[in-house]
């Protein structure tokens, strides 16, 4: 557009079919082409690379449950390898209907579901960052997606066949609930928390920061799915909480590299006489650490779920690498507290540089190197790499300052 004079108004931009006043326009389809060609080589190398885990875990699910519904006691039934059913009874009530099924088709499910969770967690956590940044919100996710794929702890989620971003999208369709202030907020957290206990921690979360009628609903929740299981099967539910919780020997070896909690790094330190007081001062110091943090991020349900995410991957007595899947919202936080893009504060610059750095780690596979022990600092910091990752995201993630990086315009948050 220009004046009378020939000359062009200021603010505006003159559009060709090929490009503008500041320069030639790059096609629409480029991009779109280039992540097809990601989502390609990524698909090939995951599909030609080590580290396919043989559907192991789906395989328990399976069997176990089968065994169950067939008469037998949960959890006597193992695996050659003597690996058996860990979850609370209720998670076996809740996996009834694909153990029914034949092998195959039960994996099929349990992929299908998978790919839905995933779908549903990069949709709620990427959107409102393309949205701020401006960027092509479809081919933002999709990049995602592909970036989602690469992490160690995704792939393995995949071919073992595990249930943790399914628990994921239960935990954050609270997180949804909650920006929008609705009274079942709580509901996914009992849920989850029935099936593992693990994401209990959560109701911690909503504890800490006076969530209190989404906490009682998520204690509610879990408290009825499980006396559910308990009427059902009261013989599974005694042998849980008696005997099957408490034998970490389960789920196998607390120092084994694949257990990137805070008791997997003591076992490590000494195997034959792991130092518990030295794992509860670890644990303690984690919890002061996250509990000033979420206090800070007050009203940021966003950075709280990330935060209360990693916490649970560090104080749980075994996070095997599948389990670090908690990681991933910490950081798109990470991203998202760089906006506007490119960054020009040299805080958001570090903090980027720092969440390239966790993300490149975790992707890497390093812990595996050292599966079979290695001394020295590098068997140090290399069979723990992913803990590391974890810590530092619990002391790093921005709490406050900085880009915004909460809800979609327009949501808010319960206080009460």
């Amino acid at each position: 557009m220009t004046t009378t004079t020939g000359r062009p108004r200021v603010g505006t931009t003159a559009v060709s079919g090929t490009g503008t006043a500041a320069g030639p326009a790059t096609p629409t389809w480029r991009p779109t082409l280039l992540i097809i060609g990601l989502a390609t080589v990524i698909g090939v190398a995951i599909a030609v690379l080590p580290g396919h885990r043989g559907w192991f875990d789906i395989g328990v699910y399976h069997g176990a449950v089968r065994h169950w519904a067939g008469g037998g006691q949960l959890y006597e039934w193992v695996t050659w390898n003597q690996y058996g059913f860990t979850y609370p009874p209720f998670a076996a009530l809740v996996m009834l209907p694909v153990a029914a099924l034949p092998w195959h088709p039960a994996i099929a499910v349990n992929l299908a579901l998978t790919v839905v969770a995933a779908g549903f967690l990069l949709h709620l956590l990427v959107d409102p960052v393309a949205r701020r940044a401006g960027w092509p919100r479809w081919r933002t996710f999709a990049l995602a997606a592909c970036l989602f794929a690469v992490l160690n702890p995704v792939r393995d989620t995949v071919s073992f066949g595990q249930v943790n971003l399914l628990l994921m999208a239960l935990v954050y369709v609270d997180l949804w609930l909650l920006e929008r202030r609705h009274r079942l907020a709580g509901v996914g957290i009992g849920l989850a928390a029935a099936i593992k206990l693990t994401p209990a921690v959560f109701v911690a979360y909503l504890l800490v920061t006076r969530r209190w009628r989404a906490a009682a609903t998520a204690t509610a929740t879990a408290a009825m799915a499980t006396l559910v299981a308990a009427a059902v099967a009261p013989n599974a539910t005694r042998t849980f909480f008696t005997e099957a919780l408490w034998d970490t020997g389960r789920v196998g070896k607390l120092e084994y590299v694949s257990n990137q909690s805070l008791l997997g790094l003591v076992a490590r330190l000494d195997p034959a006489h792991p130092d518990r007081l030295l794992w509860l001062c670890l644990v303690a110091a984690a919890l002061a650490v996250w509990w000033c943090r979420v206090r800070r991020a007050a009203g940021d349900e966003r950075v709280g779920f990330a935060l209360t995410g990693v916490l649970g991957v560090l104080v749980s007595p075994v996070s095997w690498v599948h389990h670090l899947v908690w990681l991933v919202p910490g950081l798109i936080v990470l991203v998202g507290v760089t906006l506007p893009w490119p960054p020009a504060r040299p805080v958001a610059r570090r903090r980027l540089r720092a969440g390239v750095v966790g993300y490149a780690v975790l992707c890497s596979g390093v812990v595996w190197i050292f599966a079979n022990g290695s001394g020295g600092p590098h068997g140090f910091f290399g069979g723990n790499a992913y803990l590391l990752v974890a810590a530092g995201m619990l002391v790093l993630l921005p709490v406050s300052g900085g880009a915004d990086h909460r809800a979609p315009e327009g949501m808010s948050v319960q206080s009460g």
